[in-house]
């Protein structure tokens, strides 16, 4: 494994760490499509930094879409707050109007330029180690370092909250209850995973982002329950498959960005298949214990 290779592998890493810590909290408040949202709804910002500036740099590009991408996590969570909507529908109210706003701008005032957001915003991993920074002296992969600071960001953000945010996850009521304001908690989540998602776009792409905020999140919750050892799991899960799946793209000549999101997959199936096992094991013993075998002379086995 060359160095470029380890350095793909690192990014891809620090990309399961920063998405890891966030993901557990969306999965368990069901607001998974969270991420998927983000992807689209960036859209009006990069016309709108194209409006403004006429630019199609990375940096003002990143900045404007991480601009709609909060505007659209705040969206969605001022329609949830009513009451009158759920979650999954006001996901899917927000996201759509604003990706339409984006279509229409394009349509509108920018027809004439080509707006490739495969080269603005939804980037490539494989690209990663030609894109450096100096830092100290010492050559680095820009995306390396931005997914460093959100990494450690994240942990800080997790660290700090972790009471508050773990309590008002499985019991709102009793967040709002000892004040804990879960309106609130719930809004710096989402612009906690809005910052994220638009840093890591432009480095590893939307697939590996969405694969890296919700898979190893989801199959964490089929093996614990435990919050902390949910997070665990996460963290473990993404970086099997920025390892295994770096490994598999190299042996199949494949794209890394979803080999590493099938190694992922992988790991949610096989807990999905062992947690079925495990269940149809315990019910089978449950039912053995309600119900003992009989014997040929009709007393119970083992008496």
């Amino acid at each position: 494994m060359t160095a470029d290779d380890l350095v793909i592998v690192l990014v891809a890493g620090l990309t399961a760490t920063a998405c890891g810590l966030l993901g557990p909290f969306l999965v368990l408040r069901r607001m998974a499509l969270l991420s998927d949202a983000v992807s689209h709804a960036v859209l009006p910002g990069i016309v709108a930094v194209w409006l403004i500036g006429e630019t199609r740099a990375p940096v003002p590009v990143v900045a404007g879409a991480a601009a709609f991408a909060v505007l659209c996590v705040l969206g969605i969570e001022a329609i949830r707050a009513t009451g009158l909507v759920a979650t999954d529908a006001a996901i899917a109210l927000v996201f759509p109007a604003l990706f339409s706003l984006g279509v229409l701008g394009i349509t509108r005032y920018a027809s004439d330029i080509h707006l490739d957001l495969d080269s603005t915003i939804y980037g490539e991993i494989a690209f990663t180690p030609f894109d450096t920074v100096t830092v100290a002296g010492v050559e680095l992969a820009r995306s390396g370092v931005v997914l460093g600071v959100v990494a450690v960001l994240n942990v800080v953000f997790v660290v700090a909250l972790w009471k508050e945010l773990r309590a008002t996850t499985f019991d709102p009521a009793f967040g709002r209850v000892t004040g804990m304001r879960p309106r609130l908690l719930s809004r710096l989540l989402l612009v906690a995973v809005a910052v994220t998602a638009v840093s890591a776009f432009e480095a590893v792409g939307a697939i590996l982002v969405v694969t890296m905020l919700i898979v190893p999140a989801a199959t964490a919750a089929l093996v614990t329950r435990r919050m902390g050892a949910m997070v665990a799991v996460t963290l473990v899960v993404g970086w099997l498959g920025a390892i295994l799946g770096h490994v598999t793209a190299l042996t199949f000549d494949a794209s890394i960005a979803g080999a590493m999101g099938l190694v992922c997959t992988a790991c949610f199936v096989i807990a999905l298949v062992g947690r079925r096992f495990v269940g149809a094991g315990a019910r089978r013993r449950a039912r053995e214990l309600d119900d003992p075998p009989v014997g040929a002379g009709g007393h119970l086995v083992g008496e």
